[in-house]
């Protein structure tokens, strides 16, 4: 019937399934209670960019702008050690020219002199109103993937999909707010793609489970869903490790304004491919997946005229 070695995943779906409620329940609370590490683009704030003549450290510039009054930033080198970014939240003694102060707090050293290259400010209520609306935007790319799944296949499929979906998404971001890593637009990027990534290998194997379902008539679910997984193992493993070399290209190559997004996207991968094995089949299996499912009824081509058409 199927000549290659069957891999029994479903053999252990119930541990699984206490794993990932575990992990998303834990990365829940966090997210409930510590909540994240929102960035600028969230909260509202200040970045601003300078470049040195030399090399500088990030604990003396950070110093320096501690003791001209400027609280709370966040300072990292971009690219090079010359060029650093400086984060802040909205300042309450800040003037009009916020760029102007930091860059004249951040001449510290005469022998290495400092000038301004870019300011980017975001207002606390737009920061909130990007919040709201990336929320809505998450909700609403579920609920229509879960659409696209039922028309595609079936309910029972459907679901699945997008409790997978979900899973992903809050093993992600309960990820970043436990390790309390700045979660931005950059992040959110990465989250979305990740639905999209992680719903497209689930399509692949929920085909080849409706496939295999038509054609192996005497076998029984279970059996089906682990041949199913197994045929597909290795295009999961080659477009995973695919995928991961070019995240990881961008998380050392990147700097630092692809960092974090790299970093959501590797988290994510493991979250998805984990989860269109683990999650996304067995809740169908649990819905009670049958051969019934994808049965096609055929009605008789030709019914004498007065005789009722029997299911």
């Amino acid at each position: 019937m199927v000549e290659e070695k069957i891999i029994r995943f479903m053999r252990f779906r119930k541990p699984m399934a206490i794993f990932s409620l575990l992990v998303v329940l834990i990365g829940l609370a966090s997210i409930l209670t510590k909540g994240l590490n929102l960035g600028l683009d969230f909260t509202g704030g200040t970045s601003v960019e300078l470049a040195y003549a030399k090399p500088v450290e990030q604990v003396a510039v950070q110093e320096a702008l501690e003791k001209a009054g400027i609280k709370d930033t966040v300072v990292q080198h971009l690219g090079t050690a010359t060029h650093v970014l400086i984060r802040m939240p909205p300042q309450e003694k800040a003037g009009t020219d916020i760029g102007q102060q930091v860059l004249t707090a951040a001449q510290f050293d005469v022998q290495n002199p400092a000038t301004l290259r870019q300011v980017d400010s975001v207002g606390s209520q737009v920061g909130s109103e990007l919040y709201t609306q990336s929320l809505l935007a998450v909700g609403l790319s579920l609920f229509l993937m879960m659409v696209y799944v039922a028309v595609r296949f079936r309910f029972k499929f459907a679901v699945g999909a997008v409790i997978s979906l979900l899973h992903d998404t809050l093993f992600t971001v309960g990820i970043f707010s436990i390790m309390g890593w700045p979660f931005d637009l950059t992040v959110l990027a990465a989250v979305l793609a990740l639905i999209g990534y992680s719903l497209n290998d689930t399509i692949v194997v929920f085909d080849r489970v409706r496939e295999n379902f038509r054609l192996l008539r005497r076998t029984d679910s279970v059996e089906i869903i682990d041949i199913s997984l197994t045929q597909t193992l290795r295009r999961t493993i080659m477009t995973v490790a695919t995928v991961v070399i070019v995240v990881i290209a961008l998380l050392f190559l990147g700097g630092i304004a692809l960092k974090w997004f790299s970093v959501a996207l590797l988290v994510g991968l493991f979250a998805g491919t984990y989860s269109s094995i683990y999650i996304a089949t067995s809740y169908a299996l649990a819905m009670g997946l049958s051969k019934e499912d994808f049965m096609v009824v055929s009605k008789s081509e030709f019914v004498e005229e007065g005789e009722e058409i029997k299911p």
